[in-house]
């Protein structure tokens, strides 16, 4: 089987809804944290602090109006959805091993959002086997430069 850039940038533009959602909290987030601060039943944060409703209320604006400059609003939607509980859940387990928010947890942290967002995305639209596969291979490194790229330009405090 052969790959085209063609190929690639329909599963790059196909998935880009995800990635503006998960990006705009590192820029536009803050503010109240969505589990309130809750403490789970093993004594640990539920989310921790870094999941704020601000961050997951843009995400899910930003990812969507990608989707409408796409002419897919509910793609988009779906994609930004899946997004950022795919990054909620990863927060979740990443809280239950005592992880704190920030730690590196490789391969989880680079495809936890993209494994929701395909994941939402079966209910508008079923991406091809090879568009899956593409999104899956391009997404860690895109993951990794961009998160270097916000640290060096003081959107976060670590690199990954």
């Amino acid at each position: 089987m052969s790959i085209s850039i063609t190929d690639v940038v329909e599963a790059l533009c196909f998935i880009l809804p995800a990635y503006c959602a998960n990006a705009t909290p590192v820029l536009l987030g803050g503010g109240s944290p969505i589990d309130g601060g809750r403490i789970f039943w093993d004594g640990k944060p539920l989310l921790g602090s870094s999941k704020t409703i601000r961050g997951f209320f843009a995400g899910l604006a930003v990812g969507t109006l990608v989707g409408i400059v796409q002419k897919t609003p509910l793609l988009g939607f779906s994609l930004s959805l899946g997004a950022l509980i795919g990054d909620l859940v990863h927060s979740f387990f990443k809280r239950r091993l005592g992880m704190p928010p920030g730690s590196p947890f490789p391969v989880a942290d680079q495809l936890d959002f993209v494994i929701g967002a395909l994941f939402f995305s079966l209910l508008i639209s079923q991406p091809n086997l090879l568009t899956f596969v593409i999104v899956l291979v391009v997404t860690p490194p895109i993951h990794l430069l961009t998160n270097l790229l916000a640290y060096l330009f003081n959107f976060k405090k670590t690199p990954w």
